[in-house]
């Protein structure tokens, strides 16, 4: 990231990360369909089981314009 840059919106590979969980089923048991964020480079997802339910953890640079839209709702 260059001096005087927004650090808000870096999405490079070494950008600082965070995440979020999202249900992974509907409440008819349809499954979500999720796909790669092409807003930031570090973007990657995974399965995780939290007090028996079945989450997505989506991964993406802090400054991602998508992952600041999943936090705010």
């Amino acid at each position: 990231m260059t001096e005087g840059s927004d650090p808000r919106q870096d999405v490079t590979f070494p950008a600082p990360v965070g995440c979020v969980d999202l249900r992974a089923f509907d409440d008819d048991g349809n499954s979500y369909e999720i796909s790669a964020c092409h807003d930031c480079l570090p973007w990657h997802a995974e399965v995780v089981l939290i007090e028996g339910e079945i989450l997505v953890r989506e991964w993406h640079a802090v400054g991602c314009p998508v992952f600041q839209q999943l936090i705010e709702d």
